[in-house]
């Protein structure tokens, strides 16, 4: 298990072969158009980019190419998809490189330089993952993402998955979380998505609507393993389940934490490091949506406790937490109050301790989603990965720390 002690920053290079997601026919391929280009509901116009504060949302449709890759036996259909996209490339010199630690799709990389500086992605959805994942919005979020600066080059869409540009750097694992040097910048970088859409209309969060969407398809496919307690003793029943949900619905909504574009899915692994220009990216936009802002904070905290040896005393403690939320809190008030001369970069004790109240509720609804996930992904994927095992233990510790979260309070 990872060391909780404060790591040096990565060294300036990129390792081989590190990993970059977590998921979370026959003959020539036929090029169309995919789903239209994505664009902020504020952005009237195409233009160029502007960094974080809405704005330039125009892109270009993305090409749609009709291969489908076996998600058993991926390298032909990534070496199919390269005969598309890179012509020139001759097909004895590409390398590949497989990576493993995904437990949402299968991912690959296809190269010709020894530093992979030109690779493609292949990014293979997983089986069954269209229940959970609405494709087309993912899709029209990357290109949102992509026309802010927020996310790599999107190559072309193919039949069950996505070609994209390899972003440079290491993914980062535990220890780099908690390191200041590096916190700051997820933070600062968080606070840059939420604020691609502040000065917008107001969007509907779609945390309840996901989580009620879960909690039926564990209800509809999983319903004689979760009420039978001889199976899974450590799972709840269904009406207990029904009856968290309502409860988180009627509590957390009441907070008032502000719906803003949300990554949704920030474990460590889909954060990318560059220690050369010193900034890090998210990668991996599956779940991105309009959601509350304390829930993606509070999400991205329990995954300090990692995915695969999962360990929540790695949870990040009080002082940690308001570091983090100070400068997420600076960083997001620079970029969505601009008109106020900078001003409004100035962060109250109030607005810093009411943000960590919200956070650390909304961490339950994070614990609840991903456990009902996992339960749904038990039943379906083909990645070796316990998927029941981490449901278990994503709600054992929602009920731990829900007595502990509900004692907080926001002072008035």
């Amino acid at each position: 298990m990872a060391s909780q002690r404060r790591p040096a920053p990565p060294r300036a290079r990129r390792p081989r072969g590190s990993p970059r997601h977590m998921g979370r026919g026959a003959g020539r391929a036929e090029l169309g158009m995919a789903v239209p280009p994505g664009r902020c509901p504020d952005c009237s116009a195409p233009g160029p980019p502007r960094g974080g504060g809405g704005g330039g949302g125009g892109a270009p449709a993305v090409p749609h190419l009709g291969i489908a890759v076996d998600e058993g036996d991926v390298l032909p259909g990534a070496l199919r998809l390269m005969r598309e996209l890179r012509p020139a490339w001759e097909t004895a010199r590409v390398k590949t490189k497989l990576f493993t630690d995904g437990i949402t799709n299968k991912l690959v990389a296809c190269y010709t330089d020894e530093d992979m500086a030109d690779a493609v992605l292949v990014r293979v959805y997983g089986r069954k993952t269209e229940l959970f994942v609405d494709r087309e919005t993912e899709l029209k979020n990357f290109q949102v993402l992509q026309a802010h600066g927020c996310a790599p080059d999107l190559y072309c869409a193919f039949q069950n998955g996505l070609c994209y540009e390899f972003v440079p750097g290491i993914a980062l694992g535990p220890d780099h979380v908690r390191d200041p040097c590096i916190f700051r910048l997820v933070a600062q970088e968080m606070a840059r998505v939420h604020a691609i859409h502040a000065n917008g209309s107001i969007a509907k969060p779609i945390l309840w609507q996901k989580l009620h969407k879960y909690l039926a398809l564990v209800k509809m496919d999983l319903s004689p393993k979760v009420s039978n307690p001889s199976l899974h003793p450590d799972v709840p029943s269904l009406e207990v389940l029904e009856h968290e949900l309502a409860w988180m619905k009627e509590t957390l909504s009441q907070l008032g934490s502000p719906v803003v574009l949300c990554h949704n899915d920030l474990l460590c692994k889909n954060i990318i490091y560059n220690s050369t220009e010193e900034h890090v990216r998210f990668i991996d936009y599956e779940y991105t949506g309009y959601n509350y802002q304390a829930f993606d904070i509070g999400n991205h905290f329990n995954e300090f406790a990692g995915v695969k040896e999962v360990d929540y005393r790695l949870y990040p403690s009080k002082e940690i937490q308001l570091q983090w939320l100070r400068s997420y809190l600076q960083a997001y008030k620079q970029l969505t109050q601009e008109d106020q001369g900078g001003r409004g970069a100035v962060v109250s004790e109030k607005e810093l301790e009411t943000l960590y109240v919200q956070v650390n509720k909304f961490s339950l609804a994070s614990h609840f989603l991903w456990a009902c996930w996992g339960l749904i992904q038990d039943k379906y994927s083909t990645i070796d990965f316990n998927f029941l095992r981490y449901a278990k233990l994503r709600f054992k510790q929602y009920f731990k720390m829900k007595p502990v979260v509900t004692a907080l309070q926001i002072s008035k």
